[in-house]
């Protein structure tokens, strides 16, 4: 699949999921200490490939896939570079890893 592809699809999951917590009155920012761990069985978690250490991304399944790429530097991270913890775009309600990945990963710019 094209990355402009992927990159659309993603950011169409991450459209309905920001609406749905929205409707369900979550708060799409809040503290990560607030917030319980994204569950690596998660099924959205297993759909974009989350893991909570960016050195162990299948390269076969993810051959796009550097180490460099962690969330704590993705535009979706919504924590500072070196919190350990932080809210994500995509998993509303829940923490990732800052040393996580998942396939929707986008560099900050």
């Amino acid at each position: 699949m094209s990355n402009r592809r992927t990159f659309l699809k993603n950011m169409t999951q991450m459209a309905v999921v920001s609406a749905a917590a929205v409707s369900a009155g979550i708060p799409l920012v809040a503290k990560a200490a607030d917030l319980p761990k994204v569950d690596l069985n998660d099924p959205q978690a297993k759909a974009m490939g989350y893991v909570d250490d960016s050195a162990s991304v299948d390269k076969t399944k993810y051959p796009n896939h550097t180490v460099a790429q962690k969330c704590n530097n993705c535009q979706l991270f919504q924590g500072k570079a070196t919190d350990k913890l932080g809210g994500c775009a995509l998993f509303a309600g829940k923490s990732v890893a800052g040393a996580g990945w998942c396939s929707a990963y986008t560099k900050k710019a």
